[in-house]
């Protein structure tokens, strides 16, 4: 089945606008390019098309929603720079099973994990201070222990002392 059928299939009597998940898996796209999608599934947070032997993301429109995007098993082996300005807010990708040789087809995305990285120093650094918060009272509970122990022998040599007079 071609992509567009596909994509037809998959909108079950919606517009474009009002779908989030569209998975094109198994289907066949012609010259290896992507077909029927376009501008118009603004909504869209999850995109799957695998083993639909793309070999081009050119023709991929702006999907700023876009979050999770399964590519594997394809015959992709470049151009991966188009999902840095097209899929801005990508967290999630899967090229296994393609062309890819070398690492260089992938600097493109770690452009696009620098602007992650960013987005989440926030939430690494509360994740710091959450263990730094731990780590201390963890302190505080042994230092505690310790002056009970030492509280506790204390005791145990007055009542001796006192027992020997």
């Amino acid at each position: 089945m071609e992509m567009k059928k596909k994509i037809n299939l998959e909108l079950r009597n919606r517009a474009p606008e009002e779908v989030t998940e569209l998975v094109l898996d198994n289907c066949l796209c012609v010259n290896g390019e992507i077909e029927g999608l376009n501008d118009t599934f603004k909504e869209l947070e999850f995109l799957s098309m695998a083993n639909v032997e793309l070999s081009s993301l050119a023709r991929l429109p702006s999907l700023n929603k876009l979050r999770k995007l399964e590519l594997s098993d394809n015959i992709i082996s470049g151009g991966l720079e188009v999902l840095a300005e097209k899929c801005p807010n990508l967290t999630y990708l899967n090229l296994s099973g393609n062309k890819i040789k070398d690492l260089s087809t992938v600097e493109a995305l770690m452009e696009m994990k620098m602007m992650k990285r960013k987005r989440k120093m926030k939430l690494v650094h509360q994740k710091d201070m959450r263990k730094r918060r731990r780590k201390r009272k963890m302190r505080m509970r042994m230092k505690m222990k310790m002056k009970m122990k030492q509280v506790q022998s204390w005791e145990r040599e007055k009542r001796k002392w006192a027992s020997h007079t």
